[in-house]
Order: structure tokens, then sequence, then C-alpha cells
């Protein structure tokens, strides 16, 4: 590379690799060592394995930093083309670990074509989205995009991998940012909102709570205030919406209202329907655009909107025990507190918060953690190192690592808003969702705070797919904001 290329290099970035790869190879070494001599030959040890590991992504950041950045938009078609190939080639040629064929043999190593596919799928979708002739606002373009993004997920998921095929909704985050209407996302949220509560109550309900929620919306909509009456209302309703909160939480009526027998149910069921009802209400003043005329109401599209929340919430608890699977479910039912099980499905959960918990604010000291030398957390290495690192670093470790992975997605927004080709901007924010998921749910099933879904901590855990798969994602986007000065 020439020494311009070389300058042109956002080193902040390369810094906070370096920083994170490193810390990962200490904890997965004090994950893996047994007392016995070091010793960088003896490749039945995991950090050995990874020490090379390593050592081979710096190749590849090498060519991926030779390559010209007109290659990765020229060919990004054909790279995702090749990717699914491979994905599709699993299902006769892969091998099964763990229950899940996912990777192929070479030789001694394995290859999981599903961490490098990652990479591919944001080429893909940088080189659609950057067309000068598509228009996310259009909806054939939108199903186009949604395509790109859903079809490797697909492929992914009977291997099974759910937990990969997961991290393709870190694509709408660069959809998100090229103008993709916010509806989607509020779609999806709600979506995800009521499914989990249908589980822990009876979808009954859950609809008459979307009803009362709806009505208050409706409600809102049918108002006709000038700007001024507006703010005062907005007000009103915030101040109630805390009393009523205050009331009923703070205050606990729950208990004071018991004594009063059955009058104590139709007490609590009027306050959380008032409760709803004024959220819904709020949000509708929030919602509401600016203009000193009344607005037609559409009723049918509220009809539309109930009639799709109740199809939906009675249909959760057949996808949820007739798609997922017992494990799935079994983790679920944890999470939400509906099973407790320390020592089947929930144990790896479980022993890693005890892990964690050890550790206090400065930890036991590094190789000294009694439950990682004990073996007493399955996948230490791989899943849950973040568990290695509550242990012997304790707080102030944990937090550290967890500071390095936001200054690096903030640094990585910081590059993506200064692109100068949508390409490269989109590519940047198709990183930064990514890892953004592969954080926060790995962090979230370490510390009990998410089901356990099966996906590594970025440049942290063991394994060499994985490590070349994010090394190859991220120093594509590095050459790609080094060349932006040559973009006009």
């Amino acid at each position: 590379m020439a020494k311009s290329s070389i300058a042109a290099i956002d080193w902040i970035t390369v810094l906070l690799f370096i920083a994170l790869v490193g810390f990962g190879w200490g904890n997965i070494y004090s994950s893996s060592y047994d007392n016995e001599a070091f010793s960088l030959t003896d490749f039945s040890h995991a950090y050995v394995r990874q020490a090379y590991w390593i050592l081979f992504s710096i190749v590849l950041i090498i060519i991926t930093q030779a390559v010209e950045v007109k290659f990765y938009e020229r060919f990004a078609g054909l790279i995702y083309v090749i990717s699914l190939l491979s994905l599709l080639g699993l299902f006769v040629f892969g091998k099964t670990i763990s229950g899940a064929t996912s990777w192929y043999q070479l030789g001694p190593a394995s290859i999981q074509p599903s961490e490098f596919a990652k990479a591919c799928t944001a080429l893909a979708l940088a080189k659609f989205l950057s067309d000068m002739q598509t228009n996310i606002n259009l909806l054939g373009h939108q199903v186009r995009a949604f395509l790109i993004i859903a079809i490797p997920a697909i492929i992914i998921i009977p291997q099974p991998d759910p937990g990969s095929a997961l991290v393709y909704a870190a694509f709408f985050f660069p959809l998100y940012r090229e103008g993709l209407a916010a509806i989607y996302l509020i779609v999806g949220a709600a979506a995800a909102i009521l499914f989990v509560l249908t589980l822990l109550y009876s979808p009954v309900f859950v609809v008459i709570g979307a009803l009362l929620f709806l009505i208050g919306f409706l409600i809102s909509k049918s108002i006709y205030t000038h700007r001024e009456r507006k703010s005062k209302i907005h007000l009103t309703t915030g101040l109630s919406i805390s009393i009523l909160i205050v009331l009923y939480f703070i205050l606990n009526i729950e208990s004071i209202v018991t004594k009063l027998g059955i009058l104590s149910h139709i007490i609590n069921l009027t306050i959380i329907s008032l409760l709803i009802i004024a959220i819904g209400f709020f949000i509708g003043l929030l919602s509401k655009k600016k203009s000193s005329e009344r607005q037609k109401i559409r009723y049918s599209r509220f009809i539309l909107v109930f009639i799709v929340i109740t199809g939906f919430c009675f249909s959760v608890n057949y996808i949820f025990n007739n798609v997922f699977e017992q494990r799935h479910r079994d983790r679920f039912n944890i999470v939400l507190g509906k099973e407790v099980d320390s020592k089947g499905i929930g144990y790896n959960t479980n022993q890693s918060e005890i892990a964690i918990g050890s550790g206090g604010w400065t930890g036991k000291g590094w190789k000294e953690g009694t439950q990682t030398k004990g073996g007493f957390v399955p996948e230490q290495s791989t899943d849950y190192i973040f568990s290695t690192v509550g242990e012997e670093w304790g707080f102030l470790g944990a937090t550290l690592i967890i500071i390095l992975f936001v200054l690096l997605l903030i640094r990585l927004i910081h590059l993506a808003e200064r692109q100068k080709s949508q390409f490269s901007r989109v590519y940047g924010y198709s990183v930064i969702g990514i890892l953004f998921i592969h954080f926060a749910i790995n962090i979230g099933m370490v510390t009990g705070l998410m089901p356990t879904i099966g996906i590594p901590l970025p440049f942290f855990s063991y394994g060499g797919s994985g490590l070349w798969g994010f090394t190859i994602l991220l120093f594509i986007f590095i050459k790609l904001d080094s060349n932006r000065v040559n973009e006009w």
C-alpha cells in the first residue's frame, strides 16, 4: 500500500480493534489455561489456536486494504451469490457440531460460512441502495431490499442456527438511515412487545390492552387544538400518566385495596385501563401533525390495526409451541420468570451470573477465577467469554470492555456519517448494526437479561471463523473510509 493510503486509515478504529482482540485473547488464555507451561506449538489449547487465527487475520487485513475499493462495489452482487451458495452447500457437505450443520471441515480446521455471509450481505445491500435507480420509499424496492437481507437468514435458520439468523435484523439500521419509513421499526418493536406480553399474560388481556391504547390514540386524533391548547394538553396528559404511575406502583394501591375483596380487582383494572388509555392519548398527541384544521379520521385503519393485533396475539402461543424448539421455549420461559431451571437449560446463564457476581469491583485476578478454572460455565471461551471478564477483572474490567465497544460503535458512526458515497455509508451502518446486535445480545445473554441465543462477542470470543468474519467486515469499511477523499 502507498504511504498516502496508510496515512488515510483511521488508526483510532484500528487501535480499538487491537485492544479488543488483545483483551479477548488474554481472557481466552485464562479460561483455557491448565497450569501447564506456556506453549505456542500445542494446538490442543484454545489459546494457541486463537493466536494463530489472530496472526492469519493480519493477512486478511492486508488483503482487504490492498484490494481496490471499486472491486467491492463492482462485484458485490457476485460475492453475495457466492456466499449464498456456500450456505446452501452446508446441507450437502456440512459438518454437524453441537447439533448445528453450520461448518465445512477443511483439514484440521472448521469454517463457518455464516460468519462471512454478513459482510457479503452488507456489500450487496450497499450496492442495491446506492444504485441511482433505487428509491427506498417505493414498495417494490423495499421488497427487494428485504429479500437481500432475508434470503441468507432463511437459509441459516434450518441448519439450525437461529442466533446467526437473528443478526440479520441489524440491516434495518442502514435501511432506516437511508430513509425507510419509521413505521417498519415501530411495527417490529410493537410485535416484539406484544409477543412477550402474550407469553406472560392471556392473549385476551393483551388484546383488550391494545384496544384501550387504540381508543386513547383515537381520542387524541379527534381533538381539535391550536398550538397553545395542544401544549397544555401535552402537559396535562403527561402529569396524569405520572400521577397514575405514582399512585399504582409507588403507593402500592394493589396491596391497599386488597382488603376490599372483589372491589380490589375492579379498582386495579380501572387504574390500569386508564393508564393504558392515557398513554395511547399522549402518544397520539405527540404523533399528531401540526395543523389548524380538524383532520379526517379514518376509522377503518384503526379497525384493521386492531384486527391484525388480535390475530397476531392469538397466534403467538401456536408459534411459540409449534415453531420454536423446546430448548428455545425453555430459555424464553426462564428469562420471563415462568420457569426456574438452574441445573438444566438455565445452567449456563446461572453459572455465568455467579461468575460475574463473584468478581466484585476489581475481580479475583487474571487466571485466578474459581468459576473459570473449575469449568463451571460451559462455552466459557466462546459465547460466555464475558463471564471470565466479570469474574477475573470485576465490575471495573467489565465496564472497560463495554466502554471499548461503545467507543468503537461511536467511532464507526462518525466514519459512516462522513462518507461521500452512499455505498460506503450504507456499508458502514451495516457494520455498526451487526456489531451492535452481537454486542448487545451477547452481553444480555451472559448477564441473564436475554435468552441464550448463542452468538459470539465480536473480536473477543474464541473461534477462527468469527474473528475472520468480523475482521473482514470491519476492515472493508476502513478501506472504504480511507478512500473517501478520492470518491468525488
